[in-house]
């Protein structure tokens, strides 16, 4: 991995891009749904898949793939919407979002999604899972990484923080762990209802080395982690400074957007907002 060029950073948000209007795309078809926690982690999946991960599409299970455990489940949207663009299925599979029979639940599920590396969604349990699988990796002797995605409401939960003194302890290298710290969860704001206080002193007296950057700063999102591989003592991780609902002109900056009813008229509106059509 290398510095991004500007080209690249252009390449990667045109993907974000692509990314929040599929996703707006499913819950149209829907009227409702985790809108805000999908969108908030949009440019984390941009860079993700679309730079960093070693992956293949025609090859979900394969041995050596990098891996993404996504810890808030609900955020399910936002990864389908990026596998389909990579190709793992097709786009039409989005139209199924938590339907009948679908292989798109409203909870990630690796039993029915191509490319969903492990089933999550009972909040807190992605941490240990993703550093399990991590664990394994190393004594199989295997060089792929393991990335972990953590809301912030579901930091509020003891089980998080077991798995950060396991990680410290374990100093797993090939492990990154992503906090969405959107400040909301789905009764209001963090620190109205259970504030987290210094997540970066509470990551680092766990022992990890913790990086605080903006989540939707492509170059900022890739440069932390191109950082964080540079650590091979430590297990690391990064809070990203984000908005939920970013880019979603009817739920960003609205406060129980964690899950929403909406009409047509709001997502091709929304849709329209990004691709910039007035």
């Amino acid at each position: 991995m290398t510095t991004l060029s500007t080209t690249d950073i252009q390449r990667l948000a045109d993907f974000a891009t692509e990314i929040r209007v599929a996703t707006l795309r499913q819950f149209g078809t829907l009227g409702f749904g985790h809108i805000g926690g999908a969108m908030s982690i949009v440019d984390l999946l941009a860079v993700l898949y679309g730079e960093v991960m070693n992956i293949d599409p025609q090859n979900p299970h394969w041995e050596d793939r990098d891996w993404l455990v996504l810890s808030k489940g609900h955020a399910g949207p936002a990864l389908y919407s990026t596998l389909a663009l990579k190709g793992y299925f097709s786009l039409e599979m989005l139209d199924t979002l938590n339907k009948p029979g679908t292989k798109l639940p409203s909870h990630a599920d690796r039993n029915l999604t191509p490319g969903v590396d492990m089933t999550t969604g009972s909040l807190g349990q992605g941490i240990s899972t993703g550093l399990g699988v991590a664990w394994g990796n190393r004594l199989d002797g295997r060089s792929n990484y393991v990335y972990i995605i953590l809301g912030d409401g579901e930091s509020q939960e003891g089980q998080i923080w077991e798995g950060a003194l396991f990680g410290g302890n374990a100093q797993l290298a090939n492990c990154i762990v992503f906090v969405d710290y959107n400040r909301q969860q789905l009764d209001g704001y963090v620190d109205q209802i259970n504030p987290l206080g210094d997540l970066v002193a509470k990551w680092e007296a766990f022992g990890w080395h913790t990086q605080e950057v903006d989540g939707h700063n492509i170059a900022e999102i890739h440069s932390s982690i191109l950082k964080a591989k540079a650590v091979q003592d430590r297990s690391s991780v990064i809070i990203l400074q984000t908005v939920k609902g970013k880019g979603c002109n009817f739920a960003e900056g609205i406060e129980f957007n964690h899950h929403m009813r909406f009409d047509q008229a709001q997502i091709d509106g929304a849709i329209a907002a990004l691709k910039g059509v007035n």
